[in-house]
């Protein structure tokens, strides 16, 4: 199992098995973010997708997932914060 020193929690921890996207930034995360980190990432993108009604199929979607993983994973780590008192009472 290859491990890499994770940009985002700053440990030596497991490698991604493969880049999650087939585009560079698939290949940075995949030389850049553990295991851990990354499934932390699809557990928070998960909360996007349904506190805003994100469809990833559309390109506006994806654009606003993407620069969250550029800022959450590459970046700073200052991530969009969903208030999920909220639930059940957001407008579409």
């Amino acid at each position: 199992m290859d491990t890499i020193a994770c940009k985002r929690c700053g440990k030596e921890s497991a490698a991604l098995e493969k880049a999650p996207f087939r585009t560079e930034l698939g290949e940075r995360l995949l030389r850049r973010i553990c295991r851990l980190c990354w499934a932390d990432w699809l557990q928070h993108q998960t909360l996007l997708i349904n506190h805003y009604g994100l469809d990833p199929r559309e390109a506006s979607s994806r654009k606003f997932l993407y620069e969250q993983i550029e800022q959450v994973l590459l970046g700073d780590g200052e991530a969009e914060q969903v208030d999920i008192s909220r639930k059940g009472e957001i407008e579409w």
